[in-house]
């Protein structure tokens, strides 16, 4: 094997984004323990491992939320929210494509994300923006692998 050759190889091995054959390292199912939106100079900062469940499932090429109260829709603030689409993955460059969401004027809209994987945990940053529903934030979710 010549010299060119090898250095081909190489690169492929250091630059592709996942082995042929193996599930990217962003699939699976997540639960999300943490979100703070950063709005101006307004911070709110959401613990979501009390009173609500969130959970984000992501296979090869789609992702799907769900969010809702663990007092089934009863309590005095009820609370359901799911959505879904396409996205794509270019190094930690994560982007969905908000194609299903029960917040119809979310639909249709492409939301950016630097993501970080360290072990069980996923962290993802990025700004949210509809002008038409006034939203303008940084997003930022911190999620522990499930499977």
């Amino acid at each position: 094997m010549n010299i060119l050759a090898i250095t081909h190889l190489l690169l492929l091995a250091i630059f592709s984004p996942h082995p042929a054959g193996k599930p990217l390292p962003i699939t699976g199912t997540w639960k999300l323990i943490s979100g703070t939106l950063e709005s101006g100079k307004d911070i709110e900062t959401t613990d979501y491992t009390t009173g609500k469940s969130f959970i984000k499932v992501i296979n090869s090429t789609h992702f799907a939320f769900f969010l809702h109260d663990m007092e089934k829709g009863k309590g005095a603030q009820p609370l359901y929210s799911s959505g879904g689409g396409r996205y794509t993955l270019k190094g930690n460059q994560y982007t969905e494509h908000l194609e299903y969401c029960n917040d119809r004027e979310w639909e249709g809209h492409d939301f950016s994300f630097t993501i970080t994987i360290r072990n069980d945990t996923l962290i993802q940053t990025g700004r949210e923006k509809i002008e038409s529903a006034g939203i303008d934030r940084i997003n930022t979710e911190k999620y522990v692998r499930l499977r």
